[in-house]
């Protein structure tokens, strides 16, 4: 059953739908102004809202409006006086599901706008998951630890807003600019991804920028650069804290006004992108030293997220030594590679300073060395002579 979050200003509209609802099996919280519910939404997951439209203070489009925003998965059905079906028309033209007017006729008629509701948002869920699937990725297998990373993944996605993420070398932070990528309303556009560590300034320049025709030497036809081929999509900067102080500032222009012009050109260009930066190491600390732009640091800081070292998440480490045991497997035309109980225990034991990468190097090794189908532990850790 659902959780269903019901605000009305009225007492006993509230009772109303609230034993309506949980006589269906439904976990109800109820709310008795905009306000009140903005607070409960804020710390509490929901599957529904149905909410009065008009409210003192924070009336109900005005609800519907920070909902649309920060939580574009969760539905909303409108309760409105006979004589305001105008205004709960205009409130499904800015997203609410469907409106009930007051009184209700019957218990019937609320049961029936709710099952057709969640029967949508779960329609939705399988849609983002299949997608979420066909990108190839996997956040979780249940750690603790990943629990609130995976929830502020999936809030930010639903936003613009400029995303940073933070950890160690190997955290799969490159994972999670795909899960925010997918889970955003720019999915069927580009995700684009850019190392900044990987090439010299000048190339990356023009990696980013793109170039014209004999802007340099060696550019013999006009190039589009990574920011122009991730329109309407993601850009996602990789070790963006190598990046050298004059791309500091372009890129920061790039941020602040939305455009920016190819290398040796002169027409501006806009840059309708989403952006998500990562990087292994302190900027805070860099910027403190004058190796790092405060105000671009500030730019790309709007909404942090730490991912946590696979040693703090030890119940993932063997579903993910599993799966990618079977892609090497794949790779190496050996299908059907499986992990050896023992070998298993000792992977969660180990403290792998090198995180995802360090342990598949482990695995692909271990598996190079087998002869059979198991990988034992002998063969993730051989005993040199």
């Amino acid at each position: 059953m659902a959780r269903i979050l019901v605000a009305d200003d009225e007492e006993g509209v509230r009772s109303y739908l609230a034993e309506a609802l949980e006589r269906e099996g439904h976990a109800v919280l109820r709310a008795a102004d905009g306000s009140q519910a903005a607070e409960i939404l804020d710390r509490e997951g929901v599957d529904l809202v149905i909410t009065d439209l008009k409210m003192p203070g924070l009336d109900g489009m005005a609800l519907l409006q920070k909902i649309r925003a920060e939580q574009p998965d969760v539905e909303v059905v409108m309760l409105t006086a006979y004589g305001s079906i105008e205004n709960a028309l205009v409130a499904m033209k800015a997203g609410a599901f469907d409106y009930l007017t007051k009184p209700l006729a019957s218990p019937t008629e609320l049961r029936l706008v709710v099952a057709r509701a969640l029967e949508r948002r779960a329609l939705l869920n399988l849609r983002a998951g299949t997608a979420a699937q066909a990108s190839g990725f996997t956040l979780t297998w249940g750690a603790p630890a990943m629990a609130p990373v995976v929830e502020a993944l999936r809030r930010v996605a639903a936003t613009q807003a400029t995303v940073l993420l933070l950890g160690e070398s190997g955290t799969g932070k490159e994972v999670a600019a795909r899960a925010i990528h997918a889970w955003s309303p720019r999915a069927s556009g580009p995700f684009v991804a850019v190392n900044c560590a990987a090439l010299t300034e000048t190339l990356l320049e023009s990696e980013l920028f793109g170039h014209e025709k004999g802007a340099f030497t060696g550019a013999h036809s006009q190039r589009r650069g990574r920011i122009e081929l991730a329109q309407g999509g993601t850009c996602f900067l990789d070790e963006i804290a190598e990046l050298k102080p004059a791309l500091q500032t372009k890129l920061l222009r790039v941020l602040q006004e939305r455009t920016f012009e190819r290398v040796g050109g002169t027409r501006t260009l806009e840059a309708d992108v989403r952006w998500i930066a990562a990087t292994n190491r302190e900027l805070a600390e860099m910027m403190a030293k004058g190796d790092f732009r405060e105000d671009l640091y500030h730019r790309l800081n709007v909404f942090p997220i730490h991912l946590p070292p696979l040693r703090e998440r030890r119940e993932d480490i063997v579903p993910l030594a599993s799966e990618l045991l079977a892609s090497i497997g794949a790779e190496l035309g050996r299908p059907g590679l499986r992990l050896a109980a023992t070998a298993a225990e000792k992977l969660k034991s180990q403290r792998w300073s090198g995180n995802v990468r360090e342990l598949r190097n482990t695995l692909e090794r271990a598996a190079i060395l087998s002869d059979g189908a198991e990988v034992t532990e002998l063969a993730l850790w051989p005993v040199t002579p």
